[in-house]
C-alpha cells in the first residue's frame, strides 16, 4: 500500500529535472489516435542530408509519399534530422522543415523527429552524396553529430545550439508529435571496434545534456529516446546508456525486430514503467517480424508502431541485413526486408495495406499519387 501510494504521488508531481509525471504523460497518449507510420526517408534521398539540403529537398516527392502513407491509414512518420544541416543553414534549414511539417499536416500526419543518430557512417559530409552502393542495405545513412563532432568537446556549444535551436523554433507547434533527441546512441555504427568504448562513454556524457537542452525550450511535446538491446528490465543488468533513456523519456520508446512472441514480451516488460510505450522501428518481414503478426499485438496493448520504410529507393532497404557482407548485385531476394510501397506508388503486397486500412479504420480503397 505504501508503494501504490508512492506511485501515485510521484503521478503528479513534476521531478526536478523538468521529465514529464507519468500522469502527464498518459494524458497526452490518451488524446492521440492509435499512432501508426513508418521511419520516412524519400525515395530520392540516401540519407537524412540529402532529404533536407537544399539542392536535394524535394516537397513535390514528398508530398505523394505521404499521400501514399495516408491512403493506408498511417498517422505519423519518425524523420531523421542531420545537426550539420543547422550549423550551415539555419534559417534555410527551419524553412525547409517547416514545409515539410505543412505536406504531412496536409496528410493528417504528425512527424516524430530525430535530432542525433549513432547509427552507420561516422564521418558525415554535406554536399553531394555517394551514390547507393549497389545490393547494399542503408548504404549511405550518416551518423549525427559525426565522430570527429561528437568526440570534440569544443563543439559542444554547437550541438547545443543545434538542439535548443531546431526544438525552440517548433517547441509549440502542433505539427510536431514528439521529439526522440537520440536513435540508437550506443549503436557502435561503422566505427572500428577499438573506439567504441569511448565513443560510448562521450554519448553517455552527452544525452543527458540532450535532453535538458530540450526541456529548457520548454516544449509541448514529448521527449524520448528508444531503446534497443539490452536487458531494459533489471537495473543491475541495464547497460549506462538504456538507465538514462529510461530515465530521462517522457514516454518510453523501443526497437524491436524480433517474432511476435519476442514483440509481446517487451511489451511487458517496460509496461512496470507506467508510460506510453512506441516502437519506434520494427518490421523485418525476413526476421519474423511482419505486419500481419505485430500490428494486431499492437492494436490490442495499444502500442503506437512505426516500421522501417515507407517507399523502396536509394536506401535500398528492402534488402536484407545480409547484404552487407554478401550484396544482392545480380537480383534482389523475393521477399522484401522493409518498406511498403514500390517507387511508382504500387503496394510490395497489397494484404499489408489493406490490413493497415483495416486495423487503423482509416485510408483509402485507392492510392493518392
Amino acid at each position: 500500500m505504501f508503494m501504490f501510494g508512492a506511485l501515485s504521488i510521484s503521478a503528479f508531481a513534476q521531478p526536478e529535472n523538468g521529465r514529464w509525471s507519468e500522469e502527464r504523460a498518459n494524458a497526452w497518449y490518451d488524446k492521440q489516435p492509435w499512432l501508426v507510420g513508418a521511419n520516412y526517408v524519400p525515395s530520392d534521398a540516401i540519407n537524412e542530408l540529402e532529404m533536407f539540403q537544399a539542392g536535394t529537398f524535394n516537397p513535390e516527392l514528398n508530398d505523394k509519399e505521404l499521400g501514399m502513407a495516408e491512403s493506408i491509414g498511417m498517422n505519423t512518420m519518425r524523420v531523421f534530422l542531420q545537426d550539420q544541416l543547422w550549423l550551415v543553414d539555419p534559417e534555410g534549414f527551419k524553412r525547409r522543415l517547416s514545409t515539410f511539417l505543412d505536406i504531412a499536416a496536409k496528410h493528417h500526419i504528425r512527424p516524430i523527429l530525430v535530432l542525433f543518430d549513432s547509427c552507420w557512417e561516422p564521418n558525415p559530409h554535406l554536399g553531394p552524396q555517394h551514390p547507393p552502393i549497389p545490393g547494399v542495405h542503408n548504404s549511405g545513412w550518416v551518423q549525427s553529430p559525426g565522430k570527429e563532432r561528437l568526440m570534440d568537446r569544443s563543439v559542444e556549444p554547437d550541438l547545443k545550439h543545434y538542439v535548443q535551436g531546431v526544438v525552440g523554433a517548433f517547441a509549440s507547434d502542433d505539427r510536431v508529435l514528439a521529439w526522440d533527441v537520440w536513435n540508437e546512441p550506443d549503436n557502435p555504427g561503422l566505427d572500428l571496434q577499438a573506439d567504441v568504448p569511448a565513443k560510448v562513454e562521450r554519448v553517455n556524457e552527452l544525452l543527458p545534456k540532450v535532453f535538458s537542452w530540450a526541456r529548457e525550450k520548454h516544449p509541448q511535446q514529448p521527449l524520448t529516446s528508444g531503446v534497443w538491446r539490452g536487458n531494459w528490465t533489471d537495473s543491475a543488468k541495464e547497460p549506462v546508456t538504456v538507465k538514462i533513456q529510461l530515465r530521462e523519456s517522457d514516454v518510453i520508446s523501443f526497437h524491436n525486430y524480433d517474432w511476435p512472441e519476442m514483440f509481446e514480451a517487451r511489451i511487458q516488460s517496460l509496461r512496470p514503467l507506467h508510460r506510453p510505450l512506441i516502437c519506434t522501428e520494427y518490421m523485418a518481414r525476413g526476421n519474423g517480424s511482419t505486419f500481419d503478426t505485430i500490428l494486431p499485438i499492437a492494436k490490442a496493448e495499444r502500442v503506437a508502431v512505426i516500421n522501417w520504410g515507407l517507399v523502396a529507393g536509394k536506401t535500398q532497404t528492402y534488402l536484407p541485413w545480409d547484404s552487407w557482407q554478401r550484396p544482392y548485385v545480380d537480383s534482389a531476394p523475393s521477399v522484401w526486408f522493409h518498406d511498403v510501397f514500390r517507387a511508382n506508388g504500387e503496394p510490395y503486397r497489397q494484404r499489408e495495406v489493406d490490413l493497415l486500412r483495416n486495423l487503423t479504420g482509416r485510408g483509402t480503397s485507392q492510392n493518392r499519387n
